[in-house]
């Protein structure tokens, strides 16, 4: 009878725990800043010590390559290791001796983003799709292959850590959110800045570049995902401003950068977004660009990020017991 009654008492115990509601689903939300993401490093390392869990990861041109790499499995000790050995300046102008063993899929149209096939290779008469000189990024997506090792053609959702990134459309004007395809090419295609990097021609007419044109802080992407929590790392050095009028369209996705460099007409949803982060972290990058690839100054990013991420742990302390909080309340 005492067994039956332990039994019974187990069971329930069971059945409650698997009723309880799960701990708070926590997305980061990774901003752009080329250079500058070396402090982010920083800011993960502390999310690590602190315990907090990380379910969904956004990221914008830069903050697609840390937040793809780390939806990966690749941490923030790894990710400091990088930071510091990488030769960024061959890496990011193509140097021959990076791209000389292109694998063939790179040549050919058999690499999908949100299922649609895309063209590395195109040339288009129109002025608007074309862009003569360009950096390819041949050499960025080599490198992001060798780390990341997934498939030609996946769900993002599949990757340890669901991903998004964040590009713009060219050619409308429109924010587009990555969400399956080649990994590589995802992240690279976010940080397609005008006028450095060839667009990447997804479909007949999508011409994908750099995400931070519309929105460099993706709180409300990764907000879509279902995180609950949301930690946003901002790496602008540029104070947000008044929101301007609406931006007029030009002939070329050239004249249409120059134009959005006046306008800025992200500064309305990146104002929102960084209002709507349960988590705004800001490294003081002040002094920094997104072009300060040098050693030393890596270095220095890396150390402001650290100690960014250590004044902010108080705050992800008290955050963790948020996220646990209906767990403890009913314990």
């Amino acid at each position: 009878m005492k067994k039956a009654v332990l039994l019974l008492l187990l069971l329930l115990c069971s059945v409650v725990q698997a009723q309880r509601p799960n701990r708070l689903k926590v997305g980061l939300a990774l901003g752009g800043g080329g250079a500058k993401g070396a402090a982010q490093v920083g800011v993960l390392r502390a999310i690590e010590q602190a315990g907090i869990p990380v379910d969904y990861i956004a990221g914008t041109s830069i903050g697609s390559i840390v937040g793809g790499l780390y939806a990966c499995g690749i941490r923030s000790e790894q990710l400091d290791t990088l930071f510091r050995s990488q030769h960024w300046m061959k890496l990011l102008t193509d140097s021959k001796s990076m791209t000389r063993n292109l694998p063939p899929r790179y040549n050919e149209d058999s690499l999908y983003l949100n299922g649609q096939i895309v063209h590395l290779s195109y040339t288009r008469d129109s002025r608007r799709m074309r862009r003569p000189g360009m950096i390819k990024g041949y050499a960025v997506m080599l490198r992001l292959d060798s780390l990341t090792r997934q498939p030609d053609s996946i769900d993002f959702d599949n990757l340890p850590i669901p991903f998004r990134c964040v590009a713009v459309d060219a050619v409308d004007g429109q924010e587009v959110v990555l969400r399956s395809g080649n990994l590589p090419l995802a992240m690279r295609s976010s940080m397609s800045i005008p006028g450095a990097y060839k667009p990447i021609l997804v479909g007949d007419s999508t011409l994908l570049m750099d995400g931070g044109l519309l929105n460099n802080l993706p709180v409300d992407v990764v907000r879509d995902m279902g995180a609950d929590i949301v930690i946003a790392v901002d790496l602008s050095t540029e104070k947000p401003g008044k929101v301007p009028r609406k931006m007029k369209r030009g002939k070329t996705y050239v004249a249409n950068f120059f134009k959005w460099k006046r306008a800025r007409p992200y500064l309305k949803k990146y104002n929102q977004n960084a209002e709507d982060a349960d988590l705004y972290i800001h490294p003081d990058l002040k002094g920094y660009d997104a072009l300060d690839f040098t050693k030393k100054k890596i270095r220095k990013m890396l150390e402001i990020g650290d100690s960014t991420g250590r004044a902010a742990m108080p705050q992800l302390q008290e955050l963790r017991r948020k996220i646990y909080q209906e767990e403890k309340e009913e314990s």
